[in-house]
């Protein structure tokens, strides 16, 4: 079952994700490339 507090702690993070993303704006596309390359992963991790 999907609980309200379920949806909530996966607003909390994507919202997380989206300051993360949002501060990184002003790096070298490069380094921003690594960033998220690395948050996938470790995204992937905790999934499984």
């Amino acid at each position: 079952m999907y609980s309200i507090e379920m949806a909530y702690a996966r607003m909390r993070e994507l919202q997380d994700q989206a300051n993360r993303s949002r501060a990184h704006q002003a790096m070298p596309p490069r380094s921003r490339r690594r960033l998220r390359r690395a948050a996938a992963a470790a995204a992937a991790a905790k999934k499984s």
